[in-house]
């Protein structure tokens, strides 16, 4: 009797990407994984299609979506492959992190963060709710894999194998103030053409306020534009580290003036300095900690507007970026049709219980 196989839609899928990049000799074929999330109409497909050198038109992310990229480490040698998920929606859809994010990705897992630098007064929100879902579901699936490796190790009277959770060098800058985030982090100020025409003190709070984050979580920090041939070169070095890892490049610049890019690393607590305001007085601000006072100063700055549109907005169908005049049309008219029929149902219901 064949044996009954049970792999789900994306093992299977997993399965047939590796089936096309392994050789008859067997040699091992190098996997990584990146999730993508970020600002609603952030730029993430556009930067996701050009680093991986895909000329065709970006399209608005249904949910999440999947993809792959390869990469070839030689002559007749085998692919190293990336699995790519993008999620789409802002913070509508972060619950969704819980399917890229698993015991199996976890352990080369990194993940991209594109913040929308022409929208300042939605970032802060938009960042610190993505990355609590991400770095919730992270501790989650680490904690069930050490727990699981912990009853294998003690069934075999063996060692229980490390935390997935990242582990700093001991002349990493501040690495006794900061809280390093889980995986790899890398997050992308994008739009930096429509940014450097803000004001230059605005310009400088977003610039240090998004340094002292990134290197709070022990992150990767570049802005880009799409339209700019040089900086998405530079992202596409950072995605392309991440992703298969390659080195990504050298270049650094601190200067709030000109486009960040600042490896992981590189920054510290003394160069970043106060938050830059001269209006408000730090010491009246109640922070609990020095993010928290950080996100008080900004917020100051930048009133943060509501983002409860976008956690209503789980249904695609009422989302206007997917409009289309003839099926919303016949939508709408199954709808009242819908609405009728239960009308009619809950009459014929009161009728029968009055006969009874």
């Amino acid at each position: 009797m064949p044996k009954i196989r049970s792999d789900t839609l994306w093992e299977l899928a997993a399965a047939e990407v590796r089936g096309g990049a392994e050789e008859d000799r067997g040699e091992a074929v190098g996997e990584r994984s990146v999730l993508l999330m970020g600002s609603k109409s952030g730029g993430k497909t556009s930067i996701l299609l050009r680093c991986l050198d895909r000329d065709e038109p970006s399209k608005p992310t249904l949910a999440l979506e999947y993809t792959f990229g390869r990469r070839a480490r030689g002559h007749s040698t085998p692919k190293d492959i990336a699995h790519l998920w993008e999620l789409g929606g802002g913070t509508s859809l972060s619950d969704l992190v819980q399917i890229p994010i698993t015991p199996v990705s976890i352990r080369s897992l990194s993940v991209i963060l594109v913040l929308d630098l022409s929208k300042p007064n939605v970032l802060w929100g938009t960042m610190e709710k993505l990355l609590q879902a991400a770095q919730a579901q992270l501790e989650k699936v680490s904690s069930q894999s050490q727990q699981a490796e912990k009853v294998k190790a003690q069934a075999k009277h063996q060692v229980s194998a490390p935390s997935a959770a990242r582990g700093l060098p001991k002349d990493y800058p501040d690495r006794e103030l900061i809280s390093p985030f889980p995986v790899p982090l890398l997050i992308i100020g994008n739009k930096y053409d429509i940014f450097q025409e803000f004001d230059s003190e605005k310009r400088k709070v977003v610039s240090k306020t998004l340094r002292f984050v990134s290197h709070y979580y022990g992150a990767s920090l570049i802005f880009t534009s799409i339209k700019s041939e040089s900086l998405i070169s530079r992202a596409k070095s950072f995605f392309s580290h991440l992703a298969f890892g390659l080195e990504r490049g050298k270049t650094v610049s601190f200067d709030s003036s000109k486009p960040l890019i600042i490896p992981a690393g590189s920054d510290s607590f003394s160069q970043i300095g106060t938050p830059p305001v001269t209006d408000v007085d730090i010491t009246s601000l109640h922070a609990k900690n020095p993010k928290d006072l950080w996100k008080k100063v900004y917020e100051r700055v930048f009133p943060q507007e509501s983002t409860s549109k976008q956690r209503e907005l789980k249904d695609p169908a009422k989302d206007t970026q997917y409009s289309e005049l003839q099926i919303d049309a016949m939508r709408a008219q199954k709808d009242q049709e819908l609405e009728q029929y239960k009308r009619n149902a809950a009459k014929s219901w009161k009728g029968l219980a009055l006969e009874t």
